[in-house]
């Protein structure tokens, strides 16, 4: 059996889908060699975010949209064999998270389109999808998924480690020798300062957080926010668009006695991300000495240098210093998770999700 697998993460920041193409050793560690990125286009984002609400026609929108993401992760694939010298016959399996739309865990369901009986079709590979359901089935939240391959690929016995993934939501895994792992979702990562950078400016996102940078905290803004009753509450814990969304934050602003600058706004929001994720760590990770960040957060300057401000005497640094690309965490992550379910091993960790015990993760559809 081949050991090459592709992994793919498309997630709430909605820029797009990263691939990797991942080489396994026996024994389950990852080598990376090759990865590729495709940005969804304008009107695959806003039909996505449509989806995000209850609304009119919702399964005949939801089933078309995951015929149109199948064909994007199906580009993908085949950019990323053209980039690496790759033929399909070489991969075991294509690794797909798919694209949430709807999270409640609560309810016993959690959504992620995409059509994987088409992704096989129009590449001729494996795939493996669907790893959320049977945690959710099993009493989890089905997240995050990716602490058990943090703590496979980065759990070190001399020193006491965060794993820190910014992605659209933020969420930490605690890897501390002689300490059982948790993670769980801190809170907005990128997700509400893209939106707000989008609508406000015309950009994607805050390049480097400039914007924000020459902004001032608003500090009645930053305290609603603060307020939000999901952030005190225990972990298992995860979260999403379906509560933070645009309308979440316009409630905030509509509360307020004065209207903030929109460049404030961005400053608070970037506060707010930084204060959600080092309350986490300082909380819930005693004795910590180190943070790693990985996803489009860690390339953000002013949110890193205000998580930092904010942990005195922790290290906060990118990902990349032990060895592994900071962009890629979650695409090598769900390729792991593919070679996991391939081999019948659990892909999840109890003590992070909630479920009542480990379970093989993910639903094949054969080429």
């Amino acid at each position: 059996m081949t050991d090459l697998y592709i992994g793919m993460m498309s997630g709430t920041s909605l820029d797009g889908v990263d691939a990797a193409l991942v080489h396994f050793d026996d024994a389950g560690r990852p080598q990376p060699l090759a990865d590729h990125a495709v940005p969804y286009p304008a009107e695959v984002k806003s039909a996505v975010l449509a989806l995000q609400p209850r609304g009119h026609d919702e399964l005949h929108r939801a089933e078309t949209l995951a015929n149109r993401l199948a064909e994007i992760y199906a580009q993908a694939a085949r950019e990323l064999l053209q980039k690496s010298g790759r033929r399909a016959e070489d991969i075991r399996a294509i690794a797909c998270h798919g694209q949430t739309v709807r999270h409640a865990p609560h309810d016993g369901y959690t959504v992620q389109i995409g059509n994987m009986a088409k992704l096989a079709e129009l590449t001729g590979i494996d795939v493996i999808a669907d790893f959320r359901s049977r945690d959710v089935a099993a009493g989890g939240h089905g997240a995050p998924l990716v602490p058990a391959f943090q703590q496979s690929a980065f759990s070190s016995p001399d020193e006491k480690r965060v794993i820190l993934n910014i992605g659209g939501i933020s969420n930490i895994a605690r890897l501390h020798d002689g300490q059982e792992a948790i993670g769980f979702d801190c809170g907005p990562g990128n997700m509400l300062m893209d939106a707000w950078c989008l609508r406000h400016t015309g950009q994607p996102f805050d390049d480097d957080g400039r914007w924000a940078a020459g902004g001032a905290v608003h500090p009645p803004l930053l305290a609603a926010m603060l307020a939000e009753p999901y952030l005190t509450q225990p972990p298992p814990k995860s979260t999403g668009r379906d509560l933070f969304d645009d309308e979440w934050l316009a409630g905030k602003l509509a509360a307020l006695s004065s209207a903030p600058s929109t460049q404030d706004v961005q400053a608070t929001l970037l506060a707010f991300s930084a204060r959600s994720i080092a309350d986490s760590i300082l909380e819930h990770c005693s004795g910590n000495q180190a943070v790693y960040a990985c996803g489009g957060g860690a390339r953000n300057g002013a949110l890193m240098a205000e998580i930092s401000r904010l942990l005195p005497g922790q290290q906060v640094s990118a990902i990349e210093a032990l060895g592994l690309p900071a962009q890629l965490i979650e695409a090598i992550a769900f390729a792991w998770l593919g070679w996991r379910f391939d081999h019948r091993q659990a892909g999840n960790l109890p003590s992070v999700t909630g479920a009542q015990g480990p379970r093989v993760l993910g639903a094949l559809y054969p080429r």
